[in-house]
């Protein structure tokens, strides 16, 4: 993998895990744009590298409501912070019995296929535009709630659906406060990260060429500050209802991959 493409790629993953427009999506995109040679399909260590990185951002972002959740939990009593872990818990549930139980047929779908992630794509497009006209009441995260944001969650592990636009629309489409929801999506998704990051890891398949630090360290930098600033981003577009914007970019993406993908 050249730096440049590294820095492309880690500038995507960087930005798509926290603005609703699929970092799955975009990914397959700009591999295919890129050409094979130039990200093989066996670069497992880049992923896990980048995708390290955005939960990185997160932690970084959050680390205030970080803090806040490990100094509630040391204390071990049933309080608010005990709570949010066990919604953290409860919404990772869907997605780890999808990942463990399909997992050879979800890998699948990541092959280059763009007449699928543009389909997705557009179906991220009419959850953002149906976010952005839901009523906010205020309400916080439930404990049935997060089962149901876990469920979106699980979906959004498709090529092309949003995790973050999946999860914050629903959460929105519930009524809950939409800073709330923002929060609530993105400190979710860490411990998966991390949980993914540790079976590729062990799993023994990860392979590394000599000369490769740069590129690594590359494509780490640029989506961790990709990240950040997409983060913080995030969460002012999510409170003042700017989901639109996205829905019609997603629309647009997703035309164009079906474009592509039917073509090629």
């Amino acid at each position: 993998m050249e730096l440049i493409d590294a820095i492309i790629l880690g500038i995507i993953q960087g930005l798509t895990e926290f603005l609703p427009v699929s970092s799955s999506g975009h990914l397959e995109i700009g591999k295919a744009l890129l050409g094979d040679n130039s990200v093989p399909e066996d670069s497992l260590l880049f992923t896990v590298v980048v995708h390290f990185a955005t939960a990185l951002s997160t932690l970084v972002v959050f680390r205030k409501d970080v803090w806040e959740i490990v100094r509630g939990l040391l204390q071990f009593r049933w309080n608010e912070q005990t709570q949010f872990s066990l919604k953290i818990i409860i919404s990772m549930i869907p997605a780890v019995f999808i990942g463990l139980v399909f997992e050879e047929q979800l890998e699948s779908l990541f092959g280059g296929n763009i007449v699928l992630v543009g389909f997705m794509l557009w179906v991220t497009a009419l959850l953002l535009y149906l976010a952005d006209r839901a009523k906010d009441t205020g309400k916080p995260v439930s404990f049935r709630n997060s089962l149901v944001i876990g469920v979106s969650q699980a979906i959004a592990m498709l090529p092309g659906v949003s995790r973050s636009g999946a999860t914050i629309s629903t959460s929105v489409l519930l009524g809950i406060d939409k800073t709330r929801a923002a929060r609530f999506s993105f400190l979710m998704v860490v411990p998966l990260i991390l949980g993914k990051i540790i079976k590729d890891l062990s799993s023994g398949e990860l392979t590394y060429e000599g000369g490769q630090s740069m590129v690594m360290a590359a494509g780490f930098l640029a989506a961790f500050l990709s990240g950040m600033i997409a983060c913080t981003w995030m969460i002012r577009l999510v409170r003042n209802s700017k989901l639109t914007y996205f829905a019609v970019y997603c629309l647009i993406v997703g035309s164009l991959a079906l474009v592509y993908g039917l073509l090629t």
